[in-house]
C-alpha cells in the first residue's frame, strides 16, 4: 500500500496563497498545482516555473497565416483571373502587394489566434471528452487551492494551517 497523498489546501485570499507557496519552496517542497480564480501576478516566478514556448507556437501560427495570405493573393490576383486594374500590371504581384497588405495581415492574425485556442486547449487537456481536472469547482468563484503530492502529510498539513489555509483536504494518490 502506497503512503503518497495529494493534500488540497483552500485560501481566501491570494496573498494568503502566494506567502503559502512561498514558504513551501523555501522548505523544499514541492507543489504539484495551484488552481486560481483569475491570474495571480507573480505566481509562475514563485513557483517556479520556466517560460513556455508559447509565443514560438504563435510566431509560426501568424508565419503560417501570413504564408496563406500571399500564396492566396498571388493564385487570385496572377493565376488563376489576372486583370487589369488601374494600370497596374497583374503578372507582377510585387507591385500589387500594397494593396494586399490588409488582407495578409488579417489572415496573419485570424491563423495565429485561432490556432493558439487550439493550442491552448489541447495543451491543457480541455478539449472534449477529456474529463475535468479541478479538483474544487470553488476555485472557479473566489478560492484558490494548493494541490501537493507527499508521503509527509503531518508536515504539510502543519505548514498549510501556519500559512493561513481555509480547509485542507485529503486524498489517495
Amino acid at each position: 500500500m502506497s503512503t503518497t497523498k495529494i493534500v488540497y489546501g483552500l485560501y481566501a485570499d491570494d496573498d494568503d496563497l502566494m506567502q503559502g507557496v512561498k514558504s513551501f519552496r523555501e522548505k523544499g517542497i514541492d507543489i504539484n498545482e495551484v488552481y486560481t480564480p483569475f491570474p495571480v501576478h507573480g505566481l509562475d516566478k514563485a513557483l517556479g516555473l520556466k517560460k513556455t514556448r508559447l509565443s514560438d507556437a504563435a510566431w509560426l501560427y501568424a508565419v503560417y497565416g501570413i504564408t496563406i495570405g500571399i500564396l492566396t493573393t498571388w493564385y487570385m490576383m496572377n493565376h488563376d483571373w489576372p486583370q487589369s486594374i488601374g494600370g497596374k500590371p497583374a503578372f507582377d504581384w510585387a507591385h500589387n502587394m500594397p494593396a494586399f497588405v490588409v488582407p495578409m495581415f488579417e489572415l496573419m492574425v485570424f491563423c495565429s489566434a485561432h490556432m493558439m485556442s487550439w493550442t491552448f486547449l489541447v495543451r491543457n487537456k480541455m478539449y472534449p471528452g477529456c474529463p475535468p481536472q479541478n479538483p474544487d469547482p470553488r476555485t472557479t468563484d473566489d478560492k484558490f487551492l494548493m494541490e501537493i503530492v507527499t508521503d509527509n502529510v503531518d508536515a504539510v498539513k502543519q505548514l498549510l494551517v501556519d500559512t493561513g489555509v481555509e480547509e485542507i483536504t485529503i486524498k489517495d494518490a
